[in-house]
């Protein structure tokens, strides 16, 4: 954790995948900051080991004497979803659907995504994640 004197100089957010991030995708971004990129990977893989697979938005910030942080945040719900249905979503939203899923699966992403959604409310939380769902094909169970 950087000491808060320090003055920031750079901020991005990157989708890499979980325990085995690629250096050209951290090179693209932060090649122009000066950052050491193979530290940069092997903090961001140490701490996603445990969700090797996924993908893990991180939010790097990158300090005036070189160094960084790194703020892991929930996969995206649309990867989660599709995770869930073990395929992907429809190629023609509302026309045809991709799969079905559950409550308890819907509750499931929601739960694990409240953390970065604007609401701190389980019902809501799985409204937002049912409209995801839907805008990519898939169908909800009813309760």
């Amino acid at each position: 954790m950087a000491p808060k004197s320090k003055k920031k100089t750079h901020q991005a957010t990157l989708e890499l995948t979980a325990g085995n991030a690629p250096v050209v995708d951290l090179g693209k971004t932060l090649g122009q900051t000066g950052v050491n990129l193979v530290e940069v990977k092997k903090a961001y893989d140490a701490a996603t080991a445990a969700q090797r697979g996924d993908i893990v938005p991180v939010v790097v910030s990158v300090f005036e004497d070189r160094s960084f942080e790194l703020r892991l945040k929930t996969p995206p719900t649309s990867f989660l979803i599709k995770k869930a249905l073990g395929g992907k979503g429809s190629s023609r939203p509302g026309h045809e659907v991709a799969g079905k899923l559950s409550q308890e699966q819907l509750r499931g992403i929601a739960e694990r995504k409240l953390p970065d959604l604007n609401t701190g409310d389980l019902g809501a939380a799985m409204r937002t994640v049912a409209g995801t769902a839907r805008s990519m094909g898939v169908a909800i169970e009813e309760p």
